[in-house]
């Protein structure tokens, strides 16, 4: 039995179209707004209050307008996409309660790579510490620049540093700027030719008057006596013979520790897959990273859940996030116009 020719058109199939989508970023919207162009039934499930994802909360206001997004989020309601807020999936409901009790007949996966790295050095417990994560998310989503007319404290800083070069780094950086930080410092334990950020965003942060201290690594972040930072220690790097992948890799310097004034230390080094899904969802394969495996459409081993973007990439960009929801959702209507 096959669905009629106003069926297929419509994404009416012989099945249901109800159709889930966890996470609400570049991925999730891009699956939403595909699908209900071709009849399905859509609801995202976002965890914070404002749909949107790393949009909102990690692309500070000055790269991309937040009332960008939200147009964008309103003009997928108006076609019909039902956004619910608030909804940590994997907690207050599992991927298996939303098929089985909700009636979802697909479900994709679009969380992101959320979990912090931080270094691991002495001090990273005290009072001024943050991870970039949770510094851009109470800046950007939380409005932390308008305390206390939003109440979200965070601590401003009067001596800065960033550790990490990439172009969330980059963002930390120059929202600390407009936080009224004036001494600002990116330290990155490679050199200048082994930064990961944009040239541009490099470009735009030293034009805005941050200092670039590279070479350095912390190996301790050293408090006062209430356990507020005050000053971080560094160890000066050099760079040692390549690897097989011909990258060099930073050693220490013997003997070449300093210390710097550091009241504000925002740790932007990666992160990695939030272990709240898997861990809630029987059947899902993981790899050795734990994040999702899924083949090029985004369909993973466990039937009628797709999965893309950086929970499956690991951190990439907006655009691949983007890209990867496209393909699910041609394989998910697929599925729920022929079968798994």
């Amino acid at each position: 039995m096959q669905p009629c020719n106003e069926c297929q058109s419509s994404g009416r199939g012989y099945g249901g179209r109800k159709v889930a989508v966890v996470g609400s970023g570049p991925g999730g919207l891009t699956v939403a707004g595909d699908l209900i162009r071709k009849g399905h039934d859509v609801t995202v499930y976002e965890a914070f209050h404002k749909p949107g994802g790393v949009l909102v909360y990690g692309i500070p206001e000055f790269r991309l307008p937040k009332e960008i997004v939200a147009a964008e989020v309103n003009f997928l309601e108006r076609l019909g996409v039902k956004v619910e807020c608030n909804v940590v999936v994997g907690s207050a409901i599992t991927v298996d309660e939303l098929m089985e009790q909700e009636g979802f007949d697909a479900v994709y996966l679009g969380v992101g790579a959320g979990l912090p790295r931080f270094v691991g050095v002495p001090g990273e417990n005290l009072i001024g510490v943050y991870s970039a994560n949770e510094y851009l998310t109470r800046a950007n989503l939380m409005k932390a620049y308008l305390f206390p007319e939003y109440d979200t404290p965070l601590v401003g800083g009067e001596h800065v540093c960033v550790f990490g070069g990439g172009n969330v780094a980059m963002d930390s950086l120059r929202t600390a700027m407009r936080m009224g930080c004036d001494d600002v410092k990116c330290v990155y334990r490679r050199s200048s030719e082994e930064l990961p950020a944009r040239a541009e965003e490099i470009h735009h942060a030293k034009d805005e008057g941050i200092q670039f201290y590279l070479l350095h690594t912390p190996i301790r972040f050293i408090g006062d006596d209430e356990d507020r930072l005050k000053a971080v220690e560094l160890q000066e790097m050099e760079l040692g013979e390549p690897d097989e992948s011909g990258r060099r890799s930073p050693v220490p310097i013997e003997g070449s520790v300093k210390t710097l004034e550091c009241d504000l230390a925002i740790i932007a080094i990666g992160s990695g897959a939030n272990p709240l899904i898997t861990s809630t969802t029987p059947g899902l394969e993981i790899n050795q990273w734990g994040y999702i495996v899924a083949d090029e459409d985004g369909k993973t081993k466990k039937p009628g859940v797709w999965a893309g973007g950086d929970i499956v990439t690991g951190a990439a960009t907006v655009i691949e996030a983007a890209g990867a929801g496209r393909l699910a959702a041609d394989s998910i209507h697929q599925f729920l116009s022929w079968g798994w």
